[in-house]
Parts: structure tokens; sequence; C-alpha cells
């Protein structure tokens, strides 16, 4: 039967809508061939003339029947397109309560931006041994599947969370983490799956941040190794981070915050043991009240610094040193506050006896008067000499955001290392499970180059979901010569070329980046230019 024969009288669709995104529509009369218009009944009760695109001539989608509605794998469907995917994950989100929907071998989740009740230990148990299609959709089946697919198999298993920003990819890392934990218990009287669990909550303290779109957001992408011994026991873990978004030191957007931890400090500054670090509350420093918002309703960031010291506590990093990591990081807040004073177009100065600037020297015990002097200096040096000049209040702000970064990219790599020491085992791994948590596609009003690498890896991922879920399984299906109804996808191999070919975006930046004199209007045109003849 051609497709064009399933439009008869009553039979029911979705056409696009600009408020509802997609309208489920009935047809009042059949459908032939070269018709221009559909004649529809909307649900709310007009009627409609449908006019067809005359180029493509394409028809609106076809609405699975009721009965399927509902289902708990989208690959169940009869027609399996983008309305009939958001209609069916909708009735089982608002109807049934339900954040969890299989698409084949991929769990869809729906963030609900509450605490339910699903992930106790009586719900790992359930889902302990059992089979990924005999159970509900749920993040402890995909675990449950990777963990008994690595024993069986006797293969290293990955697992990847994707999705945009602030659809709980952190979240659901977390509870796959927390069930391998549970189900595997540990390998010796450590308690290393406790450590495992520890490592979360230091890590979003200072790689996790308030967004417009997620009061929780990590601002680094993550991927750690969850070893086991060969009775499949946890033993230890291995963390590797990529992508930490260095600018949100210095700068916030409105509605924004900094990483959670230097709130977490300020909210702390009346504990005895800080006093030391001259704190003040978090709209005292300019790296941390640019966004506006301080505080995150329903959030104590005095308690969660207290959960964040027990984390490093079991995690084995001492007293001494969690109180330098305070000190490196109360610096940080005070070389924000550093002011320049300008001589002229060309040279600045700081203020003498600049309190900021003197709590900063005193915190990271370096010179008083040497930064100051570097802070508003530059050295240049050629084949014979070299040369020191003043730069301008512009370029020793910048310069001053650039320490501050710098300073807290390595603390951040140190504290890293640190985890991984205290996870290491001293016992032979067996196999791993990994999990990969990447913070999602972002477009902003003003994009920086971070998003343009975050949103790059991110079309990797797609790509690498594209593979497996459409490509390879196709493949399979026309080489074994099943009958099978071709699923046309968007493949983003062009969206990619264009940034890592030969000429690619990532070519010409390097180039430009080579070159003596860098012009952002001459990146411009060189890229136009270099796509020009694709267009």
């Amino acid at each position: 039967m051609a497709a064009s024969e399933l439009y008869t009288k009553f039979a029911r669709v979705w056409i696009p809508d600009p408020e509802e995104v997609w309208k489920s529509a009935e047809l009042l009369k059949d459908y032939k061939p070269g018709d221009k218009v559909l004649l529809l009944h909307l649900e709310e009760g007009k009627d409609l003339e449908y006019r067809l695109d005359p180029k493509t001539k394409e028809l609106p989608h076809l609405r699975n029947p009721d009965i399927l509605v509902g289902e708990n794998d989208l690959t169940a469907l009869s027609y399996l397109h983008e309305p009939a995917v958001l209609h069916n994950l909708r009735v089982r989100f608002i109807d049934s309560k339900l954040i969890y929907t299989y698409c084949g071998i991929v769990l869809v989740a729906i963030n609900p931006y509450e605490q339910l009740p699903i992930y106790g230990e009586d719900i790992i148990n359930a889902y302990s041994g059992q089979n990924m299609g005999d159970m509900d959709p749920h993040i402890f089946a995909v675990a449950e599947e990777a963990y008994k697919q690595m024993a069986r198999d006797e293969r290293n298993q990955s697992i990847i969370v994707s999705g945009e920003s602030g659809a709980g990819k952190t979240v659901s890392a977390k509870y796959a983490m927390r069930y391998f934990a549970t189900v595997s218990g540990s390998a010796s009287e450590a308690n290393v799956e406790e450590k495992v669990l520890a490592s979360n909550p230091i890590m979003e303290s200072i790689g996790n941040a308030k967004t417009t779109r997620n009061d929780n957001s990590s601002r680094f992408g993550k991927y750690i190794e969850i070893g086991f011994d060969k009775r499949y026991r946890i033993i230890g873990a291995n963390m590797r981070t990529y992508l930490l978004e260095k600018s949100r030191v210095v700068f916030q957007a409105e509605e924004e915050r900094n990483y959670h931890i230097f709130y977490q400090l300020c909210a702390s500054a009346q504990l005895p043991e800080f006093k030391m670090l001259r704190l003040g509350n978090a709209n005292s420093f300019h790296y941390t009240k640019q966004g506006g918002s301080p505080v995150i309703e329903g959030v104590d960031d005095a308690k969660e610094m207290a959960h964040t010291r027990q984390a490093c506590t079991l995690l084995g990093i001492s007293e001494s040193y969690q109180m330098g990591i305070f000190r490196i990081l109360a610096g940080i807040l005070h070389l924000g506050n550093v002011a320049f004073t300008s001589r002229d177009s060309d040279s600045c100065t700081i203020p003498p006896k600049h309190e900021p600037l003197s709590i900063f020297c005193d915190l990271m015990g370096v010179d008083y008067e040497e930064m100051c002097h570097w802070l508003c200096h530059r050295k240049l040096a050629t084949a014979t000499e070299t040369y020191i000049k003043p730069i301008s209040k512009l370029q020793a702000t910048n310069a001053r955001d650039a320490l501050a970064k710098h300073i807290y990219a390595k603390l951040f790599n140190w504290i890293v290392d640190h985890v991984n020491q205290a996870l290491h085992s001293a016992v032979k791994q067996h196999s791993f499970i990994g999990v990969l948590d990447i913070y999602g596609f972002e477009t902003f009003e003003i994009n920086s180059f971070e998003q343009f690498c975050i949103n790059y890896a991110n079309e990797k991922l797609q790509q690498q979901f594209n593979m497996h879920v459409f490509k390879l399984e196709q493949e399979e299906y026309m080489k074994e010569q099943i009958p099978w109804t071709l699923i046309d996808f968007y493949d983003n191999q062009p969206c990619i070329n264009l940034i890592e070919s030969k000429l690619g975006v990532l070519d010409l930046l390097d180039e430009e980046c080579k070159a003596s004199m860098i012009f952002g209007g001459n990146l411009d045109c060189q890229i136009d230019a270099s796509r020009s003849g694709g267009k």
C-alpha cells in the first residue's frame, strides 16, 4: 500500500503549530494524489484547509492509534517521528507521572525538576538481576544491563548520558553510579563505593553553577571509570574531566552564578576557622555578584559547604589541605576586587595599599609590590632583547581575570588528581563500566569559544547515537535482507565536516591564531570564503 493511501477520511494527522509545536487533526475527506489542500477538523472544533507545500508536496505526519499511545518503548509505535515521540513522552509524563521511556536500547529521560521516590534501595533491589525489557523503563535498568553484560560477556561497558543543558544528565549519572555501588558492594573494608559517591558533592561544588536553565548545571565534562575485580565488586574508580568553563570564574550572565564553592565559602564566612580569609557575603565580590542572583531558592550554601568538607574528609583530604584550598578560592575572590586607575591611554596603576590586592597577596603568599608591577606591565621578548611595557586599564583588567581563571583551573585539576588518588585501588582491575556526563547543547545571546567546543562535542555524541541507533541497525537489516522500512533521520555529518575538515572552522581558526596580527573580521571572511563553494 502506498503511503498516500493511508490518508483517508477520519485518518488523524499532526500539523505544525506555532504555539503547541504540533497539533492533532482529522481528515474530513479522502486525499487524492494531486490535491493541493487537505480538509481537516481540529480537536478544538475548528475546520481548517491545510495547504501542502507546492515544492515538496509533503503530507502531514500520521498519528498513532490511541491503543499505542503511552507505550514504554518508542520503537513499538506504528509511526516514529517527532510529533509521535513528543506526544508519547508527554502522555507518559503528564498523565502517568512517568519520566522514563525506552527507545530500543536508549533510555529517554524527562527532568521532572522535583525529587521522586523511585530511587530507594528497594527499587534498586527490584531491578537487580532483571532483564532490561522485563521492568518499567528506569536508569537502574540501563545500569543493570551494563553490569550484567560486563559480567556475562567479560567486556568493559560505557553509559553515555547526553542531552541539552538542564535535562538532568548529572543526576542520571549519579543514580547509575549509586546503582553500581549498591549491587556490587566493595572488595575491601575501605568502603570504596562510599568514596566513589563522595566524589560527587566535591565535583559539583567546584564544577557546577546556577544558569538560567538549571540551578545545578555541570560546567565541565566528566568521564568516570568504575573499576571491578574478578568477582565484579567495586575496587576503585578514575575520573577524567573535559572543557571546564573557566570564563565563569570571572563573568556570569544575568540571573546566573559563579561556581557553587564560592557561595558556600561566603555563606560560611563567620566560621572561626574562616576568619583569616576575610570574606563577606557574595554581593561583596565582583566575581560573585555580576549575575545578580547570589541565592538559589531552597539551597542552603552553608549546609552545602558542610557536605563538601565531609566529602573531602572521606576522600582523605586533610584539614590543612582543605584550608589551603579555601585560601586559594578566597584569594581569587579578593583578586576580582582589584581595581586599576588609568594614567593615560596606554598605562595604569593600582592604588597604594590597595586592600583587595593586599589580602590576595597575604592569602597566596606572594609579594605585594611584585604583583602591583606585573598586573600593570607585560614583558616582550625578541631574539636579542627583553622589553617591559606598561599596559592599559582594560589590558590590566583582562590580565587580572586571566590570572584568576588560570589559578582556578590549576586548583580544579589538583582536586581531580587528589580525588583520583583517593579512588585508586592497589588491586588489579579486571573490568570497568564508564559513565560519561558532558554538558549539553547551549545557545546564548553571546556564545564564547567554550560554547563552540561544547556544541562540537555534542555533535560528535549525536553522530555516535545516529550510528548505533540508525545506521548500523539498518545496514544489518539490509545485509540479512530482512523487510525494513527505511527511517529517514537527520545526519549531522555535514555540520561536523564544517567544523573539523580541512579548511573547516577549527583549521581556519588555528591558522589565524598563528598569524602575527589577528582580526576577527578576517576570520569571518575566510570562513565565508571556504564555505561558499558548498552553498
